[in-house]
């Protein structure tokens, strides 16, 4: 019974990831503007309880004012805050952004490091920051878990977790590995445009047959 168990699980995760790359397609890309690597960690800072649209419109300018990882390091913290104001909390992260910066000009030669333990060390960075940095500067495999990527993942079946860092780890668990950030890009997408936090479209979505709100 257990095996004929795991084995239709296997299956229902097969079925999903097919329709997620049928629907949104298999190309890597970010939601977040940036070009160099302190920029996307720093934009990823700021997105914290903010669109990415309202992110990579501050970041369109402040990465012309703000060149370096030095520049961020030492800018004033009440000019900084003026200019990310709009992405809110914009007291702690201007000072996320200016620590993690000294931070990378200190240890670690004003770059970014892969490490996980390495870039949660940072002031401001936590597991989904460090993994969207990994996934996409460095192609390292790395499960993002958002608002978004938590509330499908649970109610389509993929986890019961709530804790994002324990849905991290349940996702690894049965998604393959080289779909792992494809997995990050394809359930926020689903998010936003089908899997709404009040009022999913349900009627509307292509997982229906294989979501368990609708089973």
């Amino acid at each position: 019974m257990k095996k004929t168990k795991k084995r239709n699980a296997k299956v229902k995760v097969k079925e999903i990831l097919k329709a997620l790359d049928e629907h949104y397609g298999t190309d890597d890309r970010c939601f977040l503007s940036y070009e160099k690597p302190h920029e996307l960690l720093i934009a990823t800072i700021m997105s914290a309880q903010c669109t990415d649209e309202r992110v990579n419109a501050v970041s369109k300018v402040l990465f012309e004012k703000y060149r370096s990882v030095s520049d961020f390091a030492h800018a004033d913290i009440n000019e900084l805050e003026r200019d990310i104001h709009s992405v809110g909390f914009y007291h702690m992260k201007a000072r996320h952004i200016i620590d993690a910066c000294r931070m990378l000009l200190a240890d670690y030669g004003g770059e970014v490091p892969s490490g996980i333990d390495e870039l949660t060390g940072l002031p401001g960075v936590g597991r989904k920051t460090a993994n969207v940095v990994r996934g996409h500067i460095f192609q390292i495999p790395s499960i993002v878990v958002d608002t978004h990527v938590k509330r499908v993942a649970k109610r389509i079946g993929l986890t019961d977790e709530t804790d994002p860092e324990k849905v991290e780890y349940a996702l690894e668990k049965i998604i393959p590995q080289d779909h792992w950030i494809l997995i990050n890009l394809q359930l926020i997408s689903h998010g936003r445009s089908i899997c709404h936090s009040q009022r999913p479209d349900c009627d509307h979505c292509f997982l229906a047959g294989l979501c368990r709100m609708r089973l």
